[in-house]
């Protein structure tokens, strides 16, 4: 497996879908809110994740928001963070990652 990828097109929702959920998935996680996800591209910038809660929400933890002992999480890590920004522009939740929970 490369050590970078991109979502694969499988994992992540389709764009009308992120699209039309946005309003619902900004909603249901305010800033400050606890946040959990699976890990579904990695670059070096950071982590995609598919997050649970809303439908079709997809969560970016770039790593200058990570805690400086964390490696970048693997394909499939379950991880917890804090929602700190939603990127309107992309329909983005970013992230600060506090802990890999599993992988």
């Amino acid at each position: 497996m490369p050590e970078f990828s991109w979502p694969d097109r499988s994992q992540v929702p389709a764009l009308d879908d992120v699209d039309r959920s946005w309003p619902t998935t900004v909603s249901a996680l305010p800033l400050g809110s606890h946040v959990s996800g699976r890990v579904i591209g990695r670059q070096p910038f950071g982590v995609f994740l598919l997050l649970d809660g809303p439908p079709y929400a997809i969560g970016l933890a770039e790593i200058t928001a990570m805690p400086h002992h964390m490696e970048l999480p693997d394909l499939g890590a379950i991880v917890t963070g804090e929602v700190i920004w939603h990127a309107d522009h992309n329909r983005q939740v970013r992230i600060r990652l506090d802990r890999c929970v599993s992988g």
